[in-house]
C-alpha cells in the first residue's frame, strides 16, 4: 500500500481546484511584481497600507539593533521581552480590557484560546463559516463540537440548550471570504442568557471596524462581559505579523498556564513588537486612513453595481464578487491579470461548493484612481466572458 498522492494532485486540477504560490518581488502595497509581471494588487490584507509603511520600517530596524533578531526562547523562559510587554499593554488599552497575552500567528492563537478553555464533557458551538484555525480548533479540543447556520442567532439558541458543560460560542467578527460581519448584539444576548461565553476571533475588523480602529465590538459597542475572549491579528490592518487574546486577569493567566501554542513556542522577535507598536500609533492617530478606506469602499461598490457583478453583503474592505464556477473564476482572474490586475480567485474547500468568488480587497494605500482601473478592469473581462448567473452559497 503507498499513497497515490499524483492521482489526488490530477484531480484537485481537474476540478479547477489546484493551488499556485504566486511569487511577490516586492514589498506589499497597491503596485507589486508578482513573477516577474508589475501588476495592480487588490487582495492582501494591508487594509491601512501599513505594512511597507517608512516609520514601521524604521522601528523594525531601531528595534532590531537594540533587541536583535529573535526571540530567543519561550515567553515563559527568557523569550519574554520589554517590547512584548509594552505592545501587549498598549493592545490592552485599545480594546479596554485588562490583559492581552501576545501569540505567534492567529492560527496559533485561536488553537491556544480554545484547548485551554474547553475539553472533554464541554460543548464548542461555532458558525458554519468560521475560518479553519477556529474550526480545527474546536475539533482539536476534544470537546463536543458542533456548527450553527451562519451568523444565525436563533440556530445557536437550539444548540445552547443542548449544550452540556462549559460551553464555549466561537465567531469570527468579520468573515474573511464574505466580509459581513457576525451579528454579536445576538450572539451575545443569547450566549449570556446561558451562561456561555463568546470567542471573537476580529482578524479582519480591527484597524477598519470602530470609531477608533478597535474593531467589531467597538463598531458594536459591546462589553467584556458580552464578549469575554477577544482575538485579533497583526499580520492584517497592522501590517506586521502575530496575534493576541484580550481578556480579564483571569484569562489571561489561563492562558499562560494551559495554552500549549503559547506555552510551547518561541517568542516573535522583539524588533516586531516594535515594529507593530508603531503600526499602532499610526493606526490609532491617522483617522483619515479609515476614511479613505470607506470612501473606496462605497465607490467600487458603486461601480461595481453598475456593471452588474454579483457583490456579497459587506461593508468592509473584503468585498467579494460571487461567480460560482470554479473554472470560470479562475478564467475571470486570468483575464485581469493580463490588464495587469491581481485579484484572486478563491475556490472550494476554502468557501461552500458553487460559491467561487473573486476576493478583492481594499487598501488605505489605494488610490480612487486605482479604484477606477480596477473597476474599467472588471468592465472588460464581464463583457468578455458574458453574463452568468452565479450559485447561492451554501450557508446552511
Amino acid at each position: 500500500m503507498s499513497f497515490d498522492l499524483a492521482a489526488r494532485l490530477s484531480a484537485r486540477r481537474a476540478e479547477n481546484l489546484y493551488r499556485q504560490r504566486p511569487l511577490l518581488e516586492t514589498p506589499q502595497g497597491p503596485r507589486v511584481v508578482v513573477d516577474g509581471q508589475p501588476l495592480l494588487a487588490f487582495c492582501n490584507n494591508d487594509y491601512l497600507g501599513l505594512a511597507n509603511h517608512p516609520q514601521v520600517i524604521e522601528a523594525w530596524q531601531a528595534g532590531a539593533a537594540r533587541w536583535g533578531v529573535g526571540g530567543g526562547a519561550s515567553h515563559l523562559v527568557i523569550g519574554h521581552s520589554g517590547p512584548h510587554h509594552a505592545l501587549e499593554e498598549a493592545l490592552a488599552d485599545l480594546t479596554g480590557r485588562p490583559r492581552v497575552l501576545l501569540f505567534t500567528t492567529g492560527y496559533m492563537a485561536n488553537l491556544g484560546a480554545v484547548t485551554a478553555l474547553v475539553g472533554q464533557g464541554d460543548t464548542v458551538l461555532e458558525d458554519r463559516l468560521n475560518h479553519a484555525s477556529l474550526l480545527d480548533a474546536g475539533l482539536l479540543s476534544g470537546a463536543r463540537f458542533n456548527r450553527y447556520l451562519h451568523n444565525d442567532a436563533v440556530s445557536l439558541a437550539k444548540r445552547l440548550e443542548k449544550a452540556s458543560g462549559n460551553t464555549l460560542v466561537v465567531t469570527d467578527g468579520v468573515f474573511s471570504m464574505d466580509g459581513d460581519l457576525a451579528d454579536l448584539p445576538a450572539l451575545a444576548r443569547e450566549t449570556r442568557a446561558k451562561g456561555a461565553w463568546l470567542m471573537v476571533d476580529d482578524a479582519h475588523g480591527f484597524g477598519p471596524l470602530g470609531a477608533n480602529g478597535g474593531g467589531i465590538v467597538e463598531h458594536f459597542g459591546l462589553s467584556q462581559e458580552d464578549v469575554p475572549v477577544l482575538v485579533g491579528t497583526l499580520g492584517k490592518a497592522f501590517g506586521t505579523a502575530g496575534a493576541f487574546v484580550a481578556g480579564s486577569e483571569e484569562l489571561i493567566e489561563s492562558l499562560i498556564q494551559f495554552a500549549r501554542p503559547y506555552i510551547y513556542t518561541t517568542s516573535q522577535p522583539p524588533a516586531l513588537a516594535c515594529a507593530t507598536l508603531k503600526s499602532l500609533e499610526l493606526l490609532r492617530g491617522e483617522h483619515w486612513r479609515r476614511a479613505h478606506l470607506n470612501a473606496l469602499i462605497r465607490q467600487f461598490r458603486q461601480g461595481a453595481e453598475q456593471i452588474g457583478l454579483t457583490l456579497m453583503d459587506s461593508f468592509t474592505p473584503i468585498q467579494p464578487i460571487l461567480i460560482g464556477d470554479s473554472g470560470r473564476a479562475l478564467r475571470f482572474s486570468q483575464l485581469l491579470r493580463e490588464r495587469g490586475l491581481m485579484v484572486t480567485a478563491i475556490r472550494p474547500p476554502t468557501v461552500p461548493a458553487g460559491s467561487a468568488r473573486l476576493r478583492v480587497t481594499l487598501s488605505a494605500a489605494h488610490s480612487e484612481a486605482q479604484v477606477q482601473l480596477l473597476l474599467e478592469g472588471l468592465a472588460s473581462c464581464f463583457s468578455v466572458l458574458g453574463p452568468f448567473e452565479p450559485l447561492e452559497p451554501n450557508h446552511a
